[in-house]
Order: structure tokens, then sequence, then C-alpha cells
């Protein structure tokens, strides 16, 4: 399984479209990990933030931190490359947090990416937070493609567990 996981970018039979997500999704995180705290404290660019954003963004890390664990341990076929597992035999799983949302280890990367410049107060982080949402959601966009059409009983999870990210929205 960790061998899996710690697979480089354009390894096994990850789609060849998603290598330059997977770059670009490196790229975010890296400008957003440096942006908050250089925006934050060290030149406190952004205006304070409120009490209840900070509380909100530490209660978005702390859903984050709870999808991230459950995604994990849930899933044994959880990658970061969008590949089928043939190796592995993988399977659709709907147990667990994929039994709310097909795709909850995205929705927790999503509140991690606006907690923590919410709790820290900067607002170049959320800006981040949003450019790197879209090119997750893009990649759900086209992950979930493949996996209807290369999954057996994909198509079938995904009727059952309707929506992507945000249950009623999306």
């Amino acid at each position: 399984m960790l061998e899996e996981r710690y697979k480089q970018p354009g390894t096994g039979n990850q789609e060849h479209w998603d290598r330059y997500v997977v770059y670009g999704l490196l790229v975010g995180f890296i400008i957003w990990f440096f942006i908050m705290p250089l925006d934050a404290k060290r030149f406190g660019l952004s205006a304070h933030f409120p009490l209840w954003m900070k509380f909100l963004g530490g209660a978005g890390l702390a859903g984050s931190f709870f999808l991230f664990f459950r995604s994990y341990t849930d899933n044994t076929f959880l990658s970061p490359l969008v590949r089928i597992q043939e190796d592995r035999k993988q399977q659709v799983v709907s147990t667990g947090v994929y039994g709310f949302v097909r795709h909850p280890v995205y929705l927790g990367a999503i509140l991690m990416f606006f907690g923590a410049p919410l709790l820290l107060g900067s607002w170049y982080g959320v800006f981040a937070a949003l450019a790197v949402t879209v090119l997750l959601m893009a990649r759900i966009v086209g992950e979930e493609e493949m996996l209807s059409r290369e999954l057996e009983g994909y198509r079938a999870y995904a009727q059952k567990v309707r929506y992507r990210l945000f249950s009623g929205i999306w």
C-alpha cells in the first residue's frame, strides 16, 4: 500500500493528463504554503481577521484531518495518481466516508487549503486556496470520467452516492 501511495508522477498507468495536474497541484501547494505566513505574519498584508473566521479555519482544519485519516483507512486503493490499479485488483470502495461523498480526500484537502489561511488570517492564502480548489475540481471531473469508463461498478456507485464533494451541492 505504501508503495502505491508514494508512486512518482508518470509511473504506472497514470492518465497522461494527470501528470500535469499533479505538478500544478505541487506548485499551488508550495505557493499556498509560503504565502500564508509571509502575508499574515511577516509582512501583515491582509487586514486582521475576526475571531469567528479564525475559529471557522480551525474547524475546517479539524474536519480536514478527520477526512484525510478516514479516507486513507477506508480506501486501501487511495493513490496520489489517477490510475486503475490492475495489479492490485482495484474495486469500488463505498463504505465509511465514501458512503457520503465520492471524493472525501479532496474535500479534506479543500478544507485544509481554506482552513489554514482563515486560521492564520491571510487573504492571499485564501486566493491560493481558490486556485488549487479549481484545479482539484477539474481533476475530479477527469478522474470520474476515467473511473466510469474503466472501473467496474463505479457508475452504480456514482448513482448511489450522488455528490462528488459537497452533499446537496456538487
